[in-house]
Parts: structure tokens; sequence; C-alpha cells
């Protein structure tokens, strides 16, 4: 049965009279009697007793009145609700941490279209690496974050994005290395090395390079690749980076040679699976499902 329907029968009942009720619904005498009488149909009985001066509910009218006022109720309601979603995605702000890597572009084309589609939001990029962006979202500081493999994601929800992340080795282009097309295992022999500060990426060079951690000649650690440059420029150390992170930067010091066995993980949005989400949040996270999930 038809919402519609429902609201055209209670005006009815509660102006006794279709007159005036077709006035207040602004639908023509003819239409709304016509409607009435399908619904009597429908439903194989009389709703109203008829007289020259009013309508009366029968009992299946009585009974049909209160149950149309408690679906009409629910309807508003939840029309509401959705009216009042839309207005919080109107005015509401988006809290994004997002690491260093080639599929930042995706991330900021979603917030691109989500802006052009409610110009009021506000957002907010808050940029590191996987370890601190992670403790933001696990405190509540950001709504949704961008990490790239491995990650441990028990507690999180996830969306894989597409692009793979390469990774290899930065180095400077005076370096002996530079002339190389791959970076293989035989290649780490004494060469110093700064790492991301991720254990899960220790341990996966280490698998990759097919001994223990221990052996390699490993000189430091950073969060980000920017603060880096210098040193490998000075052939003060090899950065293992992912290729995306250089890939907007000019750079004529440096180059990125990949590793050979080839490591390729991917990036993931995630959010908290006990938090509940904002409006925006809930709004980005739809829109990056339906263009990767």
């Amino acid at each position: 049965m038809e919402i519609r329907l429902l609201r055209y029968f209670w005006t009815v009942a509660n102006a006794e009279s279709v007159s005036n009720a077709a006035k207040q619904l602004h639908v023509t005498q003819p239409t709304l009697s016509r409607q009435i009488r399908e619904l009597e149909d429908y439903l194989g009985t009389p709703l109203f007793s008829r007289t020259h001066h009013k309508l009366v509910l029968t009992e299946a009218g009585l009974f049909l009145k209160s149950r149309a006022e408690e679906i009409l109720a629910l309807d508003q309601a939840t029309e509401q609700v959705f009216i009042d979603q839309k207005q919080q995605l109107f005015n509401g702000n988006l809290r994004i941490g997002c690491i260093e890597a080639d599929n930042s572009d995706t991330m900021a084309t979603i917030l691109a279209e989500l802006v052009h589609d409610y110009p009021n939001i506000t957002y907010a990029i808050i940029t590191g690496n996987g370890d601190f962006i992670t403790d933001q979202l696990d405190k509540g500081l950001i709504d949704v974050a961008i990490l790239i493999e491995p990650i441990n994601t028990a507690k999180y929800f996830s969306i894989q994005l597409p692009r793979g992340e390469k990774w290899g080795l930065l180095v400077a282009k005076t370096a002996s290395l530079a002339s190389k097309s791959t970076i293989t295992p035989s290649d780490f022999t004494e060469l110093p090395l700064i790492l991301p500060n991720r254990p899960a990426v220790m341990r996966m060079l280490a698998d990759w390079y097919g001994q223990a951690q221990e052996t390699l000649n490993i000189t430091g650690s950073y969060n980000l690749h920017y603060n880096i440059l210098p040193l490998v420029e000075l052939q003060t150390t090899n950065a293992l980076v992912i290729e995306g992170v250089t890939k907007y930067r000019d750079n004529d010091k440096s180059t990125f040679i990949p590793l050979e066995p080839s490591i390729q993980t991917h990036c993931r949005l995630v959010w908290r699976k006990d938090r509940v989400l904002t409006a925006v949040a809930s709004e980005y996270i739809r829109r990056f499902k339906k263009a990767f999930a």
C-alpha cells in the first residue's frame, strides 16, 4: 500500500469531507474521491459511511486510521533522519590521515568530488608515516586514513585501492648503484640503509632479503621521505621507499630503483570498527566503496 494513499485517507478522515481534504492536499475533489474508492476496493471493505453532511469512519476505517497514523509518523521520522543527515553533510568536517604514496591522488579526487557536491564541508589532511597515522586514528583524532600494507587490519574496516605501490631504493644519482635497473638481495651486502620506522616494513624487507634483519646494515629510520633526501644525495645512506613518494617531486640528485624480486603492496582506506562515524565520513567512505569495493 502506498504511503501517498494512506496520507490521502488520513486527511479525509480528519477533515470528514473529501472537498476539504482535497484543498489541504492540493488535488482535485474527483481525483481524491477516486483514490479513496480504489483504496476501499483494494481492501475489500468500505472505510466511510457517507451522509449528506460528512463522512463517518466505519469500524474498518477506524482501524486503518490508527495504523495510518503510526505508519505516517514513522515515515515522517525516517524522512527527518535523512534530512538531518544531509544537513550535517552540508556543514560537517572531515579529518583524513594519509601517508605519502602514489594513491594520495585517489584520496584527493574523491575528496574533491565530495566538496564539489557539499561546498560547506571543511576538511583537514594529516600527513605522516603509518604508525603516526594509525595512532591518530585509534585516538579518534582523524576519521579515516590511507595506509599502506603491510598493516594489521583486525580492528579496522578497509577498502583496498587498486593501484599497487612498488618498493625500491632511493639512491644518489652519483652513486654506483644508480646505473642499475633493479636492486637484488646480493646488492645489499654492506649497503647502508635507512628504513621506514615501521617494524612490519623491516620484517617485510628481511623476508625479501632472505636473511635475519640483524644482517642488514641499517643506519637509521625515518617517518617522512622529504627529510631523508639530503642524506641520500650525499651518499650517506640509501632509503627504502615506495615509488609513489617520489612521483610528484622534481629531484635531479636522486633516483628510484625497484627491488627484484619485486615487492608491491597496496594502499587501503581504513576506519575503526568500533567507532560511530560522522555523516561526512560515512559519505566519504560510501564513495570509496562505490568506486573500488
